[in-house]
């Protein structure tokens, strides 16, 4: 066992913020680090990302138009609506796509069918 006498080469200064080296400690450290993450994604995502951003804009106003066609212009606002509706499905908004085009032919079939008996 090594004898470690009081040295002022090795002596901590009271204040001082730098640790002490001296050569009768070897120490071994370590660090853990993360896995680096990528800082550029996929373009694949990016890509779904702007096409859904593209649709839904499309999407809600072709379900306007769907809503719309149910109390004004059937035939006309119905079918603008089932179009947009296509366009916002092939651009990511499947679900307001689905939705207008559901609407728009639900209004188009009420208003061939059953309001002219009204």
């Amino acid at each position: 066992m090594r004898d470690a006498a009081y040295n002022e080469d090795t002596a901590a200064e009271i204040g001082a913020s730098v640790p002490i080296r001296s050569s009768e400690y070897n120490e071994e450290t370590a660090a853990e680090i993360a896995a680096p993450v990528p800082v550029v994604r996929g373009r694949d995502r990016d890509d779904n990302r702007e096409r859904a951003a593209g649709g839904t804009g499309m999407g809600t106003l072709a379900l306007a138009l769907s809503i719309l066609s149910l109390f004004v212009l059937p035939i006309l606002f119905g079918a603008a609506g089932i179009v947009l509706g296509f366009v916002a499905r092939s651009r990511g908004a499947a679900g307001l796509g689905a939705w207008a085009i559901g609407i728009g032919a639900l209004s188009i079939i009420v208003g061939i069918f059953i309001l002219p008996f009204f």
